[in-house]
C-alpha cells in the first residue's frame, strides 16, 4: 500500500506542476514581450524570457502621461467604488438581516428580481444619460454599480450567522441600529468584507464597457478602455497584415503590428499588475477566524 501511495503522490506531483506551467506560461509569455524589442518579438512571440532586452515598451506607454491620467482614473474609481461598495452593502445586508424588520421579504424578493430581470442597456443607457445626466460625469462609475446583489446576498447571510445575542447586548446597553452596525457586525464581518471589497475592487478595476458607452470625455478614459483601444488597433493592424499585396507594404504592415503587440502585452502587464499585488493582502482575511471568542458559552 506504501509503494501504491507513493505512486500516487508522484503521478498528482506531476500533474500539479503540469498544471501550474500552463497557468503560469501564458503569464510569463506576457511579460517577456512586455520587455523584448519589438522588431524581434515578430520573428517569434512564444518565449518567456526577453531575447532582446529593453524597457522602451513601457517608456512609449508612460511617455507623455499617455496612460497616467487613465491609470488615476481606474485607481481612483476602484478605490471609491469598492468603500463606497463596501458600505452600501452591508447596510442594506444588515437591514434585511433584521428579523424586526416587517418589510424584509418583500425588499429580499426584489432585490433577487434584479438579478434575473433588468431593463436592458438601452433603458439602462437613457436612466443614466437623459434622467441621471451622468455622461461625462467621474460618477457614471460609482453610482450605476453602486450595489450588486449577489454581494449583498453573501454579506447578509453572513450577518444570518452570527450570534443574535451580541446584537441583543448591545441594544440592551443602548446602541442604535447604527452603532450596532458600524461597532458590533462590521468587524465580525471582516473575512466577508475582504472578499466582496476583492469582489468590487476587482469588477471597477476590469471595467470598461461604461466608459465605452458612457464617457466620450478622454479625461474621464480608464486604463482598461486605453487596453481595450489597444487591442482593437492591434486586430485591425493584424488585418492589414493579412490583407497587404505588395512586399514592402506586408514589411511596413508587420513592423507596426509587432510593435503594437508589445504595447499591447506592456499595457496588459500595468493593468494586472495591481490586482496580483493586492490580492495576497485580502487574502489572509478570508480564513480569519473574526468570530473566535466572541461568545464565550
Amino acid at each position: 500500500m506504501n509503494k501504491k501511495a507513493k505512486k500516487f503522490d508522484y503521478v498528482l506531483a506531476v500533474i500539479f506542476v503540469f498544471l501550474v506551467i500552463i497557468t503560469i506560461y501564458p503569464f510569463l509569455n506576457v511579460l517577456a514581450i512586455s520587455f523584448n524589442d519589438s522588431t524581434d518579438t515578430i520573428k517569434n512571440v512564444n518565449f518567456i524570457i526577453p531575447r532582446k532586452f529593453t524597457l522602451s515598451n513601457y517608456k512609449y506607454v508612460f511617455k507623455d502621461g499617455g496612460i497616467a491620467m487613465p491609470a488615476v482614473i481606474s485607481v481612483t474609481r476602484t478605490i471609491i467604488g469598492t468603500i463606497v461598495g463596501i458600505v452600501c452593502t452591508s447596510m442594506v445586508a444588515y437591514t434585511l438581516s433584521r428579523r424586526d424588520f416587517v418589510l424584509r421579504k418583500p425588499f429580499q424578493l426584489l432585490f433577487v428580481i434584479t438579478m434575473y430581470v433588468s431593463g436592458g442597456m438601452i433603458p439602462e443607457y437613457l436612466l443614466i444619460i437623459r434622467t441621471l445626466k451622468l455622461g461625462n460625469n467621474f460618477m457614471v462609475y460609482i453610482l450605476p454599480g453602486l450595489m450588486w446583489v449577489y454581494n449583498m446576498i453573501l454579506v447578509r447571510s453572513y450577518i444570518d450567522g452570527l450570534p443574535m445575542a451580541l446584537q441583543e447586548a448591545a441594544k440592551l446597553d443602548g446602541a442604535n441600529d447604527f452603532q450596532i452596525w458600524y461597532k458590533v457586525v462590521m468587524p465580525l464581518c471582516k473575512p466577508v468584507i475582504a472578499t466582496v471589497g476583492l469582489y468590487y475592487a476587482v469588477g471597477q478595476w476590469n471595467s470598461f464597457q461604461d466608459t465605452l458607452l458612457l464617457v466620450t470625455d478622454d479625461k474621464l478614459y480608464t486604463l482598461q478602455y486605453v487596453l481595450y483601444n489597444y487591442l482593437n488597433q492591434a486586430s485591425s493592424l493584424k488585418s492589414l497584415v493579412n490583407n497587404s499585396s505588395s512586399a514592402e507594404a506586408m514589411a511596413a504592415s508587420l513592423a507596426h503590428a509587432s510593435t503594437a503587440t508589445s504595447i499591447r502585452m506592456t499595457v496588459t502587464i500595468v493593468v494586472v499588475t495591481p490586482i496580483i499585488l493586492v490580492y495576497p493582502i485580502f487574502q489572509r482575511f478570508f480564513t480569519k477566524g473574526i468570530m473566535i471568542g466572541a461568545v464565550k458559552g
